[in-house]
């Protein structure tokens, strides 16, 4: 059973936790509807041959063979949940600071929307068609986000809609480079929900280390790569529940993050050795 800690002589201040917000939200989309189900299939083509053409014959063109395609299945696997309960002694007698839905809030916060950030994360590295492999000094920092957009380059992913999110450790060695500080796009400190410049036209954002799988410095990606479902959101404060004096609450999340197998190419990772 959990320790309760009641009023004395309590200030009715609570000490809480620092929050970030959804730190990915501007990686991925929410282009496809899974209402009603659980798994969304999309389709891709195939590409024909590319023949020379002959002067002669009956086939000039080629021969042609059907078009053939791919199916690529997303099926929604994350289904995680929370409970706890607030007895109305505990509420009564904690200054008011264990309010209901303030806890739940907190909760929201500090466990949910981290969860998913560092879920969606793990599945856009994890899928990247690009991976450049280097240790980072504050004197090849930009160098090797120019590595990673030259591998992009040549895979013709867009150039426009791409966004970096970097580690606290990457951002501080890019702000040392001197190769970037004395040349590079300089319409930086833009402090909105994380963003905290731009990189050569790319928007680029911190979160903290422990949000990125292992070595992983930065990731370049693009929106339209990674569909992002969130299929249930369910939050709720049962007041005297049946069997409770006081607050039940319990939580429940539907979610979580695909790349499109024809879209992977727009993303490119870093990562040291």
């Amino acid at each position: 059973m959990a320790t309760v800690n009641y009023a004395e002589k309590y200030a009715n201040i609570v000490d809480e936790r620092f929050k970030l917000g959804s730190l990915t939200a501007s990686l991925v989309n929410q282009n496809f509807d899974w209402i009603g189900v659980e798994t969304v299939k999309v389709f891709s083509r195939a590409l024909t041959t590319l023949n020379d053409y002959n002067l002669t014959g009956a086939n000039r063109y080629g021969t042609p063979d059907e078009l053939g395609n791919a199916v690529q299945e997303m099926k929604i696997t994350q289904d995680k949940s929370f409970t706890y309960t607030i007895d109305k002694k505990t509420q009564q007698d904690t200054n008011g600071t264990m309010e209901a839905a303030a806890t739940l809030r907190e909760n929201i916060d500090n466990l949910v929307i981290p969860a998913m950030d560092k879920y969606r994360l793990g599945v856009i590295a994890g899928k990247a068609a690009h991976v450049v492999t280097k240790a980072v000094t504050k004197e090849n920092a930009y160098e090797e986000f120019l590595a990673v957009q030259e591998k992009l380059d040549d895979a013709k992913a867009p150039t426009g809609g791409r966004v970096c999110i970097c580690t606290p450790a990457y951002h501080n060695f890019l702000k040392l480079d001197e190769s970037f500080t004395k040349v590079g796009d300089m319409a930086t400190q833009i402090a909105i929900k994380g963003l905290v410049g731009e990189v050569d036209g790319v928007l680029v954002f911190k979160a903290p280390t422990s949000y990125f799988p292992a070595d992983v410095d930065f990731i370049i990606t693009n929106p339209i790569a990674s569909p992002s479902p969130v299929k249930l959101q369910e939050f709720k404060i049962h007041d005297d529940a049946p069997g409770i004096s006081g607050y039940l609450v319990e939580a429940r999340v539907r979610y979580d993050c695909f790349v499109l197998d024809q879209k992977k190419e727009a993303i490119g990772v870093h990562k040291g050795k």
